[in-house]
């Protein structure tokens, strides 16, 4: 299938002031597309059912700090969007509590691309 095709997908937001390794990287956003499609199952059934029938297409896009992603999260909210913020349990790589990255969505692409069209892949 190719992305062209695409008219729904998740973004998960990255914070990368915290220097996480790629193995780290890929846990927490993989958390993060986990807890946003529970999520959005339960509050948006059909855009849930669309995105996941099309192939569930993520991106993950890159964010310079807490500060940044605490915006993108209420940006997202204010458009209906479902959104979900990680927190790392800290028994590896950071502190207890620290807030790792943001999944934002599924929703239809273009509402996804008003939040987060000008971030730049991770």
């Amino acid at each position: 299938m190719s992305s062209a095709s695409f008219r729904y997908k998740m973004v998960i937001a990255v914070r990368t002031d915290l220097k996480l390794s790629k193995g780290k990287t890929a846990v927490q956003v993989a958390h993060a597309a986990v807890v946003c499609a529970l999520n959005s199952r339960k509050k948006h059934p059909i855009l849930f059912k669309k995105w996941l029938s099309e192939g569930q297409k993520k991106v993950v896009v890159k964010v310079s700090g807490l500060k940044e992603l605490y915006q993108l999260k209420k940006e997202a909210e204010d458009l209906g969007i479902t959104t979900a913020l990680i927190s790392d349990a800290g028994l590896t790589e950071v502190e207890p509590g620290t807030v790792t990255c943001l999944g934002i969505g599924p929703d239809k692409e273009e509402i996804i691309d008003r939040v987060t069209g000008d971030l730049q892949l991770l």
